[in-house]
């Protein structure tokens, strides 16, 4: 059994997609949690699901990041709940401590809303491991601040530690500044914290979970919570 919650900001507009997708590739169904509330119900996993949350001011992410419920989430991961954070959700992450770093507007100030190939670098994590390492997948991104930006010594730890999950690449799975859709530092799409149980994910793995969307790689990232969760049981 997979006990899911995805948090509901005031802006979030893929918290249904995201309940769809694991409904259906899980079986169980999920919780969704409002902002407001005091607590999330004990959970496997948590998703903080992509959007505009809060409308998108001061920064993106900024004001979800202390909205009551996210005392709970990040008291629950660092307990080792895991946690889930796209598009919005990464950069909710970001502004709330569990992972460093920060999203910063797009370089070319656009936004942008397409498909995009990644590189998986670390396939053992909780949500990656049923990719192998060095898989090339299909995602599509929709944001206008998906530019990761960290400092150097961040960056290098993150590298040293093998904590940059997945990368923009292209077909061959070079990661080369063409195949960077943003401006991403080092190409990065996804970070994990130490434990691998936090991972805060641009592109949209809930958009491409079946066929009858234009692909399934998303899927894999769905399959690889139940796996851990029955692997852990």
């Amino acid at each position: 059994m997979l006990r899911a919650s995805v948090i509901v900001f005031p802006g979030s507009n893929c918290d249904r997609d995201i309940k769809v997708a694991l409904e259906n590739v899980t079986g169980f169904p999920v919780t969704m949690v409002w902002h407001g509330d005091a607590n999330v119900p004990v959970s496997d996993v948590i998703v903080l699901p992509g959007g505009f949350s809060y409308g998108d001011y001061l920064r993106c992410g900024a004001m979800a990041a202390h909205s009551p419920i996210m005392r709970d989430v990040v008291a629950k991961a660092k307990a080792g709940t895991p946690v889930i954070g796209i598009c919005n959700g990464f950069q909710v992450l970001c502004e709330s401590g569990l992972l460093p770093g920060v999203l910063m507007r797009n370089a070319s100030l656009k936004f942008i809303c397409r498909d995009v190939l990644l590189k998986v670098d670390n396939a053992e994590t909780f949500f990656t491991k049923c990719h192998l390492k060095d898989q090339v997948i299909r995602l599509p991104v929709a944001h206008a601040e998906g530019n990761y930006f960290a400092d150097t010594a961040t960056l290098d730890q993150l590298v040293d530690e093998n904590r940059v999950v997945m990368r923009y690449c292209d077909a061959e799975g070079n990661v080369t500044e063409a195949a960077n859709p943003n401006g991403s530092q080092r190409n990065i799409a996804g970070i994990c914290d130490k434990t691998g149980r936090v991972l805060g994910l641009m592109p949209h793995p809930e958009r491409l979970f079946e066929l009858a969307l234009g692909g399934s790689d998303g899927r894999r990232i769905l399959e690889s919570m139940l796996l851990s969760v029955l692997e852990a049981a």
